[in-house]
C-alpha cells in the first residue's frame, strides 16, 4: 500500500505527524504478551508457533494503533538454523553452542538449509500479512552479521564482545569466514521474509558501537551494504532500515554508504544533531530514551515533543533509542502516542511541515 505512512516516510516524505512504532513493542511490559508467552511454555516455542507469534505481534497494534508491526522472532534463530544449539536460560538470556574455530565454521550447514528450520517464521509473516489492518506496515528483521557472530563466538551475550574481538585479532580468516556465512544467510532469510509478505526489513546491529575505525567499516558497514545490495537486486521496492547502535560519528553517511533507506539511531546522540547530520541523507528513525517509558510524567511528554520538533523538517519515523524494557508502564506508551498525534508542539519555533 503506497499510502501507508511508514512507507511514505521511508520514501523521503516529510509528514505532519511521524509514523510510530517501538522496538520490542511486543514484549514483557504488556500483560497480554505475558499471558501468550505462558501458553507457549517457553520463548523458543513462542517464536516457532506461528499462531502465537502472530498474536503477540498483533497485540501492540490492537492496543496502541502503531503504524507498523514487527515480526516476532529473535536474531539468534538464523544462526540456530545453521546448526548450533540455542537455548534460553530463564533470567539469564540466550545461550548458544560456541562457533569459534575453523572446524566449527566448516561444520555449519549450507545457507540453503536454513529455510527448513525457519519455515514457521515465514508462516508467521503470512498470517500477519493477512490479519494486520490495511494501514499498518509489516516489518521483518534480522540481526546484522557482527552482532550475530558476536553471540555465536561467545555462546552468549557479553558486555564488550571481547570473545569476538579476540577471535578477530587472533584468526582473522576464521572470523571473516563466519561474517561471510552469516551475511549470505541473512540475505536468504530476509528475502524469504519479503516473499512471505513483509514490506520493510530492518537490520539490528546492536553491538556496532564496539567496532572502531577500519573494523567498523569492514564488519558493520560493508556487510550491511552487501545485504542491502543483494536484497534490492531481488526486491527493488523493499525499503531497508539499518540500526548500527551506538555508532556515534559512524552514523554520518551510513545510510548513503550502505544503501539503507533509513538509519535508526540510539539515544546517545541528540535528535537535533541527527536532524542536521543524518536527515539530509534521508529518513531517520528514533530516538526517545526507553527509560522514559518507565519514568513517565512531564519529561516523557516534553522529550517526545522535542524529538518530533527536531525532526519535523525531514522524513522521520518515531521510535525509541533501543527496545522498550519489561518494566515500562503500558500507560506511558499511550501518553507518548497521544503527545505525538495531538500535534501539540514543544513551544516557539518553525511549525512542522
Amino acid at each position: 500500500m503506497t499510502d501507508k505512512t511508514l512507507l511514505r516516510a521511508l520514501r523521503g516524505e516529510v509528514l505532519p505527524t511521524p509514523p510510530i512504532w517501538l522496538m520490542r513493542q511486543a514484549g514483557r511490559y504488556l500483560p497480554e504478551y505475558r499471558a501468550t508467552r505462558a501458553r507457549a511454555g517457553d520463548f523458543l516455542s513462542l517464536c516457532y508457533t506461528p499462531d502465537l507469534a502472530a498474536e503477540v505481534s498483533l497485540q501492540p497494534i490492537r492496543r496502541y494503533g502503531f503504524d507498523a508491526a514487527i515480526l516476532f522472532a529473535d536474531i539468534l534463530l538464523l544462526p540456530q538454523a545453521l546448526g548450533p544449539k540455542l537455548w534460553f536460560a530463564e533470567g539469564e538470556g540466550p545461550r548458544m553452542e560456541v562457533t569459534a574455530s575453523a572446524a566449527a565454521v566448516a561444520a555449519l550447514k549450507p545457507v540453503s538449509a536454513i529455510h527448513e528450520t525457519l519455515a514457521p517464521v515465514y508462516e508467521t509473516v503470512r498470517i500477519l500479512a493477512r490479519e494486520l489492518p490495511r494501514e499498518t506496515t509489516l516489518i521483518g528483521f534480522a540481526g546484522a552479521p557482527w552482532t550475530v557472530v558476536s553471540y555465536m563466538i561467545a555462546g552468549r551475550g557479553t558486555p564488550d564482545q571481547a570473545p569476538a574481538h579476540a577471535l578477530k585479532a587472533a584468526n582473522r580468516a576464521v572470523f571473516q569466514a563466519l561474517i561471510d556465512k552469516i551475511t549470505d544467510a541473512t540475505v536468504e532469510y530476509l528475502s524469504a521474509q519479503v516473499q512471505a509478505g513483509v514490506e520493510v526489513v530492518k537490520l539490528f546491529d546492536s553491538w556496532a558501537g564496539s567496532l572502531k575505525g577500519a573494523d567498523f567499516t569492514d564488519f558493520a558497514l560493508k556487510p550491511t551494504a552487501r545485504i542491502i545490495a543483494a536484497l534490492k537486486a531481488r526486491h527493488p521496492g523493499v525499503p531497508v532500515i539499518a540500526f548500527p547502535r551506538e555508532a556515534g560519528p559512524g552514523y554520518v553517511g551510513f545510510a548513503r554508504a550502505t544503501g539503507a533507506d533509513c538509519v535508526a539511531i540510539d539515544n546517545s546522540v541528540s535528535a537535533e544533531w541527527a536532524a542536521g547530520h543524518l536527515q539530509p541523507d534521508g529518513c531517520v528513525q528514533g530516538n526517545l530514551d526507553p527509560a522514559l517509558m518507565v519514568e513517565g510524567g512531564p519529561r516523557l511528554i516534553s522529550e517526545t515533543r522535542r524529538i518530533v520538533q527536531a525532526f519535523s523538517r525531514g522524513p522521520h519515523i518515531f521510535n525509541l533509542g533501543h527496545g522498550i524494557t519489561p518494566d515500562a508502564d503500558p500507560d506511558n506508551v499511550t501518553r507518548m502516542v497521544e503527545a505525538i498525534r495531538s500535534g501539540a508542539g514543544p513551544g516557539p519555533g518553525p511549525a512542522p511541515h
